[in-house]
């Protein structure tokens, strides 16, 4: 489908990567990994279009569409969310318009008969059907299920962008993309702004994509559920394996082991060709084989091996002193916003996020009767839709929000609070390892350039001042900080964000090896299990309590099941007729119609084709013919061996002709 050949990328002089050639086909889940700055975004927009190579080509054939989800884009605030959706289907809209003018015009028109009258007729015919092939009829189904099933309300279709945050707005942009069915998808972490749900939703969307995936996540268990195949940029190169990541990461563990195997072979032999010139530089006899050696010496391609895997490096939270049983007692708590009053004093919505009314009037209820204690030493986990109420008992855990009800902090509790906010709050004329080395204390002193190697802080990045540092950066700086904070209840919103899996995986090991209490705000699946003994499930304006982990909860817990009285996800064609359900959306059954009008097109050409050949047989045929009835060709035997020769391809092209338009009338 799409062809990369012998791509090359250079910044400043120096190449991202060189001489990379791969081929992604229809139906590939291609995870591309390697670490940040490898130019894995990078390699999504030169796919996509948007960035040039400096070397090589992408071949994209002229029918194959591409779609494209940035980490990062500019978002219009000038429409509702249905208006923004329905962009996705401007083509439809363009269609629906020519078919009014042209019914328009048959209804004018009286010359019935002319050639020019029936030529309308068939253009109109045409365009009609492939109007109702594309799902013209039933377009807004397929947007409402897919507004649902990435998190949304049947309620919020007709708000504008504006009142909603920007994971919000960059759920609208992937609808979009997602209602275009392009051949070709790629997602640059399309799972930043989802929840649980919205993610278990795409997952099964993207298995039923008819079409090819290319995505970077750090989401290792959503990777695991959707790809096929694991691209990783490392050293400039590229290593295609077709397997999922999990089988990748064994996969790459024995290539590095060869790697070193022959990297030390290399030096061994290096070392040995440099002794044996030393020894013998200055002997005429050894005059030869000593420039031998040089000559050999110079030819060496050193070996290159894969970035060192840091993720083994041991780090701990510094727990302080000992806290109570219980660190956090919950009774009653409950949380309710004023709703603003527009100009005609009628309530509305206006927290930005998809949310229910209810409490006092003129109040928008966040949850209420809110019981829970924790033990000293328990992680659990709050999950729930966005906009459900967990970053919101957080703030009052924190004392940053008034609320309802009796919330204890138990005795000598010392909290660690990571907030979606927090690398905000860093000291932004420091650099990166003046922060860690001002909160830094005893033997951890002497590991600072380790700890800042396993966060993706090594060599030169440790010297950048904190102001000209990204934002996913400075989050990763500011969790480093709080790794190094005496505390003794932990509390992290969202931590993983903007970290790759390695450093999840040093993140992980660090909360599992803490002595203290903590609570994840989190809705990666493969950072909780084996964390958390507890969920606290945030929705409809309550929080429920399930008892064991992450997929314990998730196995109770139905997928895909719609927002509070807003409808099902049933499967249905873009026609009016309903099909079996094979997949989300109607993705199959649109895949279908579109294979089948291919099939049409194909069979039509082969008619075609096969009448023309029958048209030049026939005539060659004639010729001949004329040319045997003359005293002179009547005598020459070769023209009637060329006359059986072209009877018999005659004969074959009026079967192939039959065959093709028996194959088109079924």
């Amino acid at each position: 489908m799409i062809s990369i050949d012998n791509l090359f990328v250079e910044f400043s002089a120096k190449p991202l990567f060189a001489g990379v050639s791969y081929v992604i086909n229809t139906r590939d889940r291609i995870a591309l990994v390697g670490k940040n700055g490898a130019g894995k975004s990078t390699m999504l927009k030169i796919i996509a279009g948007l960035q040039q190579p400096t070397g090589g080509t992408v071949s994209i054939p002229r029918e194959t569409t591409v779609g494209y989800l940035p980490q990062v884009m500019k978002l219009a605030d000038s429409r509702t969310v249905r208006q923004e959706a329905e962009l996705a289907f401007s083509h439809i809209h363009e269609m629906q318009d020519e078919l009014d003018r042209m019914n328009h015009q048959l209804a004018e028109r009286t010359d019935y008969e002319s050639a020019d009258y029936m030529a309308l007729v068939e253009r109109f015919t045409q365009l009609d059907e492939r109007f109702h092939m594309m799902g013209g009829a039933n377009y807004q189904a397929e947007l409402e299920r897919t507004l649902i099933g990435l998190g949304f309300r049947q309620t919020d279709f007709e708000r504008p962008t504006s009142e909603f945050s920007g994971g919000w707005r960059m759920r609208i942009e992937l609808a979009k993309i997602l209602l275009q069915r392009p051949d070709v998808l790629l997602l640059d972490e399309p799972t930043n702004h989802l929840d649980i749900e919205s993610i278990q939703w795409l997952e099964q969307f993207l298995q039923n994509h008819q079409g090819a995936v290319v995505m970077v996540s750090h989401d290792r268990a959503f990777i695991n559920n959707v790809t096929n195949r694991t691209i990783e940029i490392s050293c400039g190169q590229i290593y295609d394996y077709k397997v999922r990541y999990d089988e990748y990461v064994n996969l790459r563990a024995e290539r590095r082991e060869q790697q070193l195997r022959a990297y030390e072979n290399q030096q061994k032999e290096i070392a040995e060709t440099k002794a044996f010139i030393e020894r013998f530089r200055y002997q005429a006899t050894k005059a030869n084989q000593v420039q031998s050696r040089i000559k050999a010496l110079e030819k060496i391609v050193p070996i290159e091996i894969d970035e060192v895997d840091n993720s083994r490096l041991r780090l701990r939270f510094t727990c302080s002193q000992r806290s109570g049983d219980f660190p956090i007692i919950c009774e009653d708590v409950a949380k309710a916003y004023p709703l603003p009053l527009p100009k005609g004093g009628e309530n509305t919505q206006g927290e930005g996020k998809p949310s229910s009314l209810g409490g006092e009037r003129g109040e928008r209820l966040v949850f209420s009767h809110v019981n829970l204690q924790l033990r000293r030493g328990e992680k659990v986990a709050f999950v729930g839709r966005n906009g459900e109420g967990k970053t919101t008992l957080v703030k009052c855990i924190m004392g940053q929000i008034p609320f309802d009800g009796t919330l204890k902090i138990g005795h000598n509790v010392e909290i660690g609070y990571f907030a979606q906010n927090q690398a905000q709050l860093l000291d932004e004329d420091l650099t990166v390892f003046e922060t860690i080395d001002r909160v830094a204390r005893g033997d951890i002193r002497l590991r600072i350039r380790d700890i800042l190697g396993a966060f993706m802080f090594g060599g030169e990045e440790s010297d950048k001042k904190v102001k000209v540092l990204s934002g996913g950066e400075r989050t990763r700086l500011a969790m480093i900080k709080l790794l190094l904070e005496p505390v003794n209840l932990l509390i992290l919103d969202e931590p993983t964000n903007h970290l790759d899996m390695r450093s999840k995986d040093v993140l992980k090991e660090a909360i599992r090896q803490f002595d203290g209490t903590v609570i994840l705000v989190s809705h990666d699946r493969d950072f909780l299990d084996g964390l958390v003994s507890r969920v606290y499930v945030f929705g409809d304006g309550q929080v429920r309590e399930h008892l064991g982990g992450i997929y314990d909860y998730l196995k109770e817990t139905p997928t895909l099941s719609p927002p509070r009285g807003e409808g099902t996800y049933t499967q249905q064609t873009k026609t009016t007729t309903p099909l079996p359900r094979e997949g989300i959306g109607g993705g199959v059954a649109w895949e279908a119609q579109k294979a089948q009008a291919r099939q049409r097109k194909k069979l039509e050409k082969a008619v075609a084709d096969a009448e023309q050949t029958i048209a030049e047989l026939e005539q060659a045929i004639a010729i001949l013919e004329a040319q045997m009835a003359t005293p002179e060709g009547g005598s020459d035997m070769s023209l009637y061996e060329r006359h059986g020769r072209l009877k018999q391809q005659l004969s074959k092209a009026e079967d192939e002709w039959t065959a093709a338009m028996e194959a088109l009338e079924g």
